[in-house]
């Protein structure tokens, strides 16, 4: 500071008001109205983004959701006439064609009153081969193992609209949908927990049981970890046959979870059961789980629900809770049992805790 600045100076102890300097949101937003940031502008501020995405990806096209916004599709537009051999020209012609072919879209496959169960499996599974198994890492669709049914099945609805690829979890949800009303067939969920090179990987599939045949429906990158046609005689040799896919793979399956069957009613509101039987097949023979398999496929066989697709029971005038124990429909039946067994899902390989004696009379019927 030189001596005329010094003396310029006020006396030491007086208060100078320094005019302060205005914020930097303030000026960015003046600057806004003075000057709209152009396309290209944004498009430059993209190319720099662009270095710092994950995993070598340019841009995440569905990041501001769908549909796709005109800053996305530019972007898009713009990454395509780099890395095309026709640069700009074949983006050009693309954009001025008005005549552009429609993408095909999967035709959910419908099943003649003659067509057998395993034939229509089969066209079932065939229809979600061709939605293709989403490996990305992308969440198309919401899933919670806690919706009810009728919330599941609206999510059904929503994949075969959009024909979006689907993971092996929504390829449940789809099964579950499709297969809704065919008497006699009865859908179980069948899930794994495996582990390899230090990583826990989890996948589910959708069990299928009909005339004493056993079967499975889902998508995965592994052909043998998906479909099953209905010829497996019993339930134990379903899961060793996955079991056995498994070891070839260099997968070692940790838990093994079976489901209990679930309503054909897509307006259901009961949650579907995902863990009634949860085996720790690592601490467990072969043998022992086979055992524990056919002890719950008669689980499944005693709880079926597929003859609730037809005509419901009329229902009855209900009084004491006498009439309610003695005069009962089997519908009621069969839930109250359900109830007790969810309430003690068994857990091999650990402790079993004696089941709790329940008060019957608590329960009522509603009509």
């Amino acid at each position: 500071m030189s001596q005329d600045d010094r003396e310029s100076l006020p006396p030491y102890g007086t208060l100078i008001r320094v005019p302060e300097p205005e914020p930097p949101e303030r000026i960015y937003s003046v600057k806004n109205k003075l000057k709209k940031p152009t396309m290209k502008a944004m498009m430059e501020t993209a190319d720099k983004e662009d270095v710092n995405e994950e995993n070598g990806v340019l841009f995440w096209v569905n990041k501001s959701g769908f549909p796709v916004d005109d800053y996305t599709w530019e972007r898009m537009y713009d990454h395509v006439s780099r890395i095309h051999p026709d640069n700009k020209t074949m983006v050009h012609k693309i954009r001025s064609c008005k005549d552009l072919p429609q993408m095909p879209v999967p035709q959910v496959p419908s099943f003649p009153p003659m067509m057998l169960v395993c034939e229509r499996l089969e066209k079932i599974q065939n229809y979600m081969n061709t939605l293709q198994y989403n490996h990305t890492g992308t969440q198309f669709f919401e899933i919670r193992k806690n919706r009810p049914i009728s919330g599941l099945m609206e999510i059904a609805k929503d994949m075969i609209r959009d024909s979006l690829p689907i993971k092996c979890l929504e390829a449940i949800i789809l099964g579950i949908y499709l297969t809704n009303g065919f008497l006699g067939v009865e859908r179980f969920v069948i899930s794994f927990k495996s582990v390899f090179n230090g990583n826990v990987h989890r996948h589910v599939v959708l069990g299928v049981y009909y005339g004493g045949k056993y079967g499975a429906l889902g998508l995965s990158r592994r052909d043998d970890l998906m479909y099953k046609p209905l010829y497996y005689k019993s339930l134990s040799d379903l899961v060793m046959d996955y079991l056995y896919s498994y070891r070839k793979y260099w997968h070692e399956v940790k838990k093994l979870k079976i489901g209990l069957p679930i309503p054909h009613d897509p307006h259901s509101y009961e949650l579907i059961c995902w863990k009634a039987l949860i085996l720790n097949v690592n601490k467990m023979t072969s043998k022992e789980i086979m055992k524990e398999t056919e002890q719950h496929s008669r689980e499944i066989r005693t709880k079926a629900k597929s003859w609730l697709c037809s005509s419901p029971p009329s229902p009855k005038k209900v009084g004491s809770s006498a009439d309610i124990l003695k005069g009962s429909s089997l519908a009621s039946s069969v839930q109250h049992a359900e109830r007790i067994y969810r309430s003690n899902t068994v857990h091999v390989g650990s402790k079993k805790k004696d089941p709790k004696k329940e008060d019957l009379s608590q329960y009522q019927i509603r009509i």
